[in-house]
């Protein structure tokens, strides 16, 4: 059958449209451009992160028993061997975050063939494309990382996460861990917990479906306030590690003024002082 040029040139218009509606998967990078990616869809893609914002392990005060614990779940997942999903909760700044950051770059360091991938919270109705891409990589390790998770009432992006933690047909990849970061320890207010408890016809079961995703975790990490020894700790272990020599009285009054402007102390708290007195003594950070 001959085709003439206006009919080859619909047809064009009509494949370039069926593949914006069902583009054909994406194609798993060789992951060697960086040890960490971002993860962007619509249109999917996994973009290399070059130079992760990050403090070393060691420099994260107050929090031993988390660092212990974390770190060698981490690289028994790296070695191929079994680790849990992980949940890190608490309070403000504290450095769940920076932990997970940390504990991947001890892995990279060592030589372990483990890439972190991070995730936003309003992106995981994606989540399962990913997974298929990172599945496609058995060559490598896969750290799936979401900052400060929660869900409101409405929300129902937590079913889509169910996925990663042991939901679905096919289940995560057995090369993808995930780790979350949450100021909530069930993901969801503590208020919006007790109002469907006290509202709903079946009490237990009004919130069940949201609180048991907390469950799925197989470690969770709680993270409390510090107390002032373990904050001014902080203090001087940055400015020890940068070489910032300021002697323990003037140090000390300087902390306790800046955590009284800022109504409290926290790791962030002491990294942002000592940032104040790194820029006034000249020292880059």
């Amino acid at each position: 059958m001959t085709v003439s040029g206006d009919q080859a040139e619909a047809l064009l218009r009509i494949a370039a449209a069926l593949e914006r509606l069902a583009p054909a998967p994406v194609a798993a990078p060789a992951f060697t451009e960086a040890a960490a990616y971002a993860w962007h869809p619509d249109p999917d893609r996994l973009e290399p992160v070059a130079a992760v914002s990050r403090v070393d392990l060691v420099q994260l005060i107050g929090i031993d028993r988390a660092k212990q614990i974390l770190l060698a779940n981490t690289l028994q997942f790296a070695r191929g061997f079994g680790a849990n999903n992980a949940l890190l909760w608490g309070a403000r700044g504290m450095g769940k975050s920076s932990l997970v950051k940390a504990v991947h770059a001890e892995a990279v360091a060592q030589g372990l063939p483990l890439v972190l991938v991070e995730i936003a919270r309003e992106d995981l109705g994606s989540v399962g494309r990913l997974l298929a891409i990172l599945g496609r990589a058995a060559d490598r390790r896969f750290l799936l990382f979401s900052d400060d998770l929660s869900f409101s009432h409405d929300d129902t992006q937590y079913k889509s996460l169910k996925a990663v933690l042991d939901g679905g047909i096919s289940g995560r990849p057995a090369n993808v861990i995930l780790y979350a970061t949450s100021n909530r320890r069930h993901l969801m207010p503590r208020d919006m917990i007790d109002n469907e408890r006290s509202t709903a016809i079946h009490p237990g079961e009004a919130v069940e479906e949201k609180v048991s995703l907390s469950d799925r975790f197989g470690l969770w990490l709680g993270f409390h306030p510090c107390s002032q020894d373990e904050y001014l700790a902080m203090v001087r272990g940055y400015c020890d590690a940068y070489g910032l020599h300021i002697d323990d009285a003037a140090l000390r009054a300087e902390a306790i003024e800046w955590q009284a402007t800022r109504g409290g102390r926290s790791g962030r708290v002491a990294w942002q002082l000592f940032t104040d007195l790194a820029g006034r003594h000249g020292i880059g950070v």
